[in-house]
């Protein structure tokens, strides 16, 4: 009985260990898909195509 009480006191401990962590992952949108774009000069990003077109001057 007394390695039962030994694996819970480790278990708990690894629990309070690692939450901080996971909180802090989940906070900063852990899993969550990030796209950044660039267009090239002279052009624009179209969010109706979702590309790069040349920029108008007019």
């Amino acid at each position: 009985m007394k390695i039962n009480g030994k694996i819970n006191k480790l278990l708990i401990a690894a629990v309070m260990v690692a939450a901080p962590g996971l909180a802090q992952a989940y906070e900063c949108g852990f899993g969550k898909e990030r796209v950044t774009m660039s267009c090239a000069p002279g052009t624009t990003f179209d969010a109706e195509s979702n590309s790069c077109i040349v920029a108008s001057t007019s």
